[in-house]
């Protein structure tokens, strides 16, 4: 039982660990019904080339993904990271002490209502930033439940009864989820919108399902600029970025750079060592 105490606060201080903001900015956003949230804003580098918003996963929180925001911004990306405030740090604390960290996360994926609060953050996020740059494209990104907010987004049919906006330009899931408690089987079948998915070998779902689980999505969405990279020994928590792998962050970086930044054709970059990268 210690054992497992010490290795579940191992965890959560993992999880909850907030990243430096660096040359980021904190603002408020107000939703559309009222309610306000934080935001870190990482103004573009240069000339603005669209808008990304970048959607966290379960118990984090706009403190989180500060390597990707980064690198977003200095590629001329006007980058906003809201608080999901709804399915954000101080909800997984209190889920914890009802349960453990398994059944308080499956629980926080689960909830209808707080991917709602999520479409409402993310519309304010984008609605804040687009009259701020000259450019129109725009890209949703999202790791873990903010990996199944940006697929619901993009058109996926899921289990929370959700109903897609589709109101960017591309979409990034890092650690997507497969058929399960979230979305259904051939959930993403009618996603026609470019969409980049990330995943890696160490990277298990939250039952324990193998990181393979997470390729489905590529497997059943229908061609069109499709791409789905796989990085070796890459965990979870490597695409959270609290700096637990540089190299991993790196081929992340990269590969969203080039996904961005592909033409009408969406032809793939030269491969790059610890990276399996295929599109259709």
């Amino acid at each position: 039982m210690r054992v497992r105490s010490i290795l579940l606060a191992a965890m959560l201080g993992f999880i909850l660990m907030p990243c430096q903001a660096g040359t980021a900015k904190l603002i408020r956003l107000e939703r559309a019904d009222g309610e306000v949230r934080n935001a870190l804003v990482y103004p573009a580098t240069g000339a603005c080339q669209g808008v990304a918003v970048i959607s966290h996963g379960a118990g984090g929180s706009e403190q989180g993904y500060a390597y990707l925001a980064q690198g977003l911004a200095e590629q001329g990306w006007l980058t906003v990271v809201p608080d999901h405030h709804d399915s954000g740090t101080d909800v997984l604390r209190r889920h914890l002490r009802a349960g453990n960290l398994q059944s308080a996360l499956t629980s926080m994926v689960t909830d209808s209502a707080a991917y709602r609060a999520r479409q409402l953050d993310i519309n304010a996020a984008r609605l804040w930033a687009q009259p701020r740059c000259n450019a129109k494209a725009s890209v949703l990104i999202g790791h873990s439940m903010g990996a199944a907010t940006t697929m619901m987004e993009a058109g996926a049919e899921n289990l929370m009864q959700i109903r897609a906006q589709k109101s960017f330009d591309r979409y990034i899931a890092l650690s997507p989820q497969g058929p399960g408690i979230i979305f259904p089987d051939q959930a993403w079948s009618a996603i026609r919108q470019p969409v980049l998915l990330l995943t890696g070998t160490r990277d298990t779902e939250l039952g324990g399902l193998s990181w393979e689980s997470r390729t489905t999505p590529f497997s059943q969405m229908p061609p069109g600029c499709k791409w789905l990279g796989v990085i070796d020994g890459a965990t979870h928590q490597h695409f959270a970025g609290h700096g637990a792998s540089r190299s991993s962050e790196k081929l992340i970086m990269q590969t969203v750079r080039a996904f961005l930044q592909a033409d009408a054709t969406c032809s793939l970059p030269p491969a790059s060592p610890g990276l399996r990268l295929q599109s259709k």
